[in-house]
């Protein structure tokens, strides 16, 4: 064997250089972009359908120091880059969405500066994004072409029971502590119509649940103390519309999701993200945790075969996602999840043809009763 090409190799492998006795670092090569999930364009959205959309932009930091922010949550340096805000402003065009819900977002200071730089000419006019509970500041946010009317959260609310003594196999840091929502949810109340049209009022939720494989129990619980907000608002008006939407950090066969299907709740793309199918993927690492769900008054306006992930630009395959610097048009770990809705009421008819939440094809889903 020859010991001096193995150790060249070796050190060209990671990036160095041997010059007589002097290891000069090269460049780190910015990685080709390609998009390995999600559909490769957007689709196009049908003439009188409106299109929601939600997407975990991921760290939306401004280049403001918050000095409510300190210690190891210190967002001083946390600015994304210009380059990633407008891959990420590349792929909202595209979208189209009229009503854009989003994860990651630092403030509606934030957001306004993402959108008045990025977003100037696609009239999201009304905005949503309240301080949610997070320790590293981060909220749920809607940009909406569509009037808000309410918009209420429930930041730092106790969900029953308290965390257990370990985390994995390690100390909880929690332990003993009650269980809250680590980001609270967002519910913001949209009205569709107007200048003579008939009124639509929607409703959403948007989410962020707890991240970590060994958040599962957090999750439950932000699931359960979900579905009891959402049995709230249905008390307030049973023929209410509902989508609940965002970054779930779990799939659609774990409990947190099924724990929603059972308060009647219908998962979108449903069958695809349990197939594994690349086009359903909304992670870069290759899983589907971001979804929309929707109830049965909703179902009925959903346009069948409108809903899909729209990808954007990842590492390479077999790269370490959390430490393999991203390609030139990167814009998040995460990719948008799109559906269109007819804003009509129809009852349990559905929209051209397509059943409520029993019927049959890819967006009717399933629910658990």
């Amino acid at each position: 064997m020859n010991t001096r090409l193995v150790r060249s190799g070796l050190w060209a492998a990671c990036g160095l250089v041997f010059m007589g006795q002097v290891a000069v670092a090269q460049p780190q090569t910015e990685a080709a972009d390609e998009v390995r999930f999600g559909m490769n364009e957007s689709r196009a959205k049908a003439a009188g359908t409106i299109r929601l959309a939600t997407y975990n932009i991921e760290n939306l930091f401004d280049d403001k120091d918050d000095p409510a922010l300190t210690g190891r949550n210190d967002d001083d340096g946390m600015v994304k880059s210009y380059k990633h805000r407008k891959a990420a402003a590349k792929a909202i065009h595209e979208l189209d969405a009229d009503i854009l819900a989003l994860e990651e977002i630092e403030s509606e200071e934030a957001l306004l500066w993402f959108r008045d730089e990025f977003l100037s000419d696609m009239g999201y006019e009304f905005v949503a994004s309240i301080d949610a509970g997070d320790s590293r500041g981060i909220e749920c946010s809607v940009l909406s072409r569509y009037p808000i009317t309410d918009i209420r959260n429930w930041p730092g609310e106790k969900l029953g029971g308290v965390h257990p003594e370990k985390y994995g196999d390690k100390r909880n840091y929690f332990a003993g502590e009650p269980i809250t929502f680590h980001r609270s949810p967002l519910r913001v109340d949209i009205q569709v119509g107007g200048g003579g049209a008939e009124m639509y009022d929607l409703t959403l939720f948007v989410v962020h649940q707890k991240s970590s494989r060994y958040s599962g129990y957090w999750r439950e619980a932000e699931a359960k103390g979900l579905a009891g907000k959402i049995a709230e608002a249905m008390a307030e008006d049973a023929g209410r519309n509902i989508a609940v939407l965002g970054d779930f950090n779990c799939k659609a066969s774990q409990e947190p999701i099924l724990i929603l299907k059972r308060a009647g709740l219908t998962v979108l793309r449903e069958k695809a993200a349990l197939a594994g199918k690349p086009e359903a993927m909304s992670h870069e690492s290759g899983r589907s945790i971001d979804f929309i769900l929707v109830n049965d008054n909703l179902m009925g306006e959903v346009v069948p075969g409108s809903s899909f992930v729209l990808g954007t630009p990842a590492r390479p395959k077999g790269a370490n996602w959390r430490t393999t610097k991203p390609p030139g048009g990167y814009a998040s770990d995460h990719y948008p999840v799109v559906v269109d809705i007819t804003p009509r009421e129809s009852g349990n008819e559905g929209v051209g043809g397509g059943g409520g939440s029993g019927g049959g094809g890819e967006d009717s889903g399933s629910s658990v009763r």
